[in-house]
């Protein structure tokens, strides 16, 4: 039976694993005197317990302040395996197999020696900060758990270069940015974050901000909402060019503007206003899903075509 062990996927330690002994139990929290120690301020001084049973973890929340969740979930007991995920503090822990290749785990990132060398493990934390790769943890259960954690702050995601923002307030999702685009709403702009399967994050501690507008939905519906736009997007790829494409309106026109919808009229002017696709997408007053398909009408009704 492969030994299991916990490693850190978010935050300074990133990388770090503590290894897990069948049959031994073991204690999470602020305490000096315990199995692993996080010295952090959201973490109690005996937050959890935790015991390997027949190659699974039996984890139980010790009455601890912020509490324990697992895979996005508040928890008082649960048993969890290989790939689940236990958020304590800011802590963000994988089940693996010990030793397992930690992938793309950070150059910097330090492994720890094993529990019996060490008798226990502390890990350090600067402050609240909380980092990653989405490889690790995928956005959508980023946002999850972070909801479920009522978290506060701004989710910052690098997808090599283009920088997004998700703005948090105790779990809910108020605004949302790529690139501090102001021409592409919030709505559009987590669902394009959502779309991103690799690069970093970082939940920089809440300031007090402003936003042109508020984004006024439940967080699950957004994401149950962003991830039907995701697949249609994909199955809808052939059809649509890139979205650095030129569109430009044919000339002469012989295709009547007058058969056409006020809400494809809106994206037909868009294509002469702004050309690019991308653009024409950020500045549509629907959704990316309707404007696409606007967008593939026209070019198959010669309205528009590549420029």
């Amino acid at each position: 039976m492969p030994k299991l062990a916990l490693r850190f996927i978010s935050g300074k330690y990133k990388g770090g694993e503590f290894p897990l002994k069948e049959g031994k139990e073991m204690f999470i929290g602020r305490s000096s005197d315990i199995d692993l120690v996080l010295v952090e301020d959201m973490v109690s001084r005996k937050h959890a317990r935790l015991k390997v049973v027949g190659g699974k973890i039996q984890i139980e929340d010790l009455g601890s302040t912020n509490g324990t969740f697992v895979n996005g979930e508040k928890v008082a007991k649960a048993v969890v395996g290989k790939g689940d995920r236990i958020l304590i503090g800011t802590s963000i822990m994988k089940v693996v197999e010990a030793g397992e290749d930690g992938g793309k785990a950070g150059a910097g990132a330090q492994s720890m020696a094993s529990a019996e060398a060490m008798g226990r493990a502390t890990m350090h934390s600067a402050g609240r900060s909380m980092a990653g790769t989405i490889a690790e943890v995928p956005l959508p259960d980023l946002i999850q758990l972070f909801g479920t954690s009522k978290k506060t702050g701004t989710l910052v995601i690098n997808g090599h270069g283009v920088v997004g923002k998700i703005h948090l307030d105790k779990g809910r999702i108020v605004y949302a940015s790529v690139d501090d685009s102001p021409g592409l709403s919030p709505i559009k702009a987590v669902v394009r974050i959502l779309a991103w399967e690799d690069g970093t994050f970082e939940l920089l501690g809440p300031e007090p901000q402003k936003f042109p507008e508020v984004i006024d939905m439940p967080t699950e519906h957004i994401l149950m909402e962003g991830l039907r736009q995701l697949d249609e997007l994909r199955h809808m790829q052939k059809k649509l060019p890139p979205m650095e494409a030129d569109l430009v309106v044919v000339t002469p026109l012989v295709s009547r503007l007058a058969d056409l919808s006020p809400e494809e009229l809106d994206v037909f002017q868009l294509v002469h206003n702004h050309g690019r696709l991308r653009n024409v997408l950020d500045r549509a007053k629907s959704s990316d899903i309707d404007a696409a398909n606007i967008v593939i009408k026209l070019l198959k009704a010669n309205y528009i075509t590549r420029g």
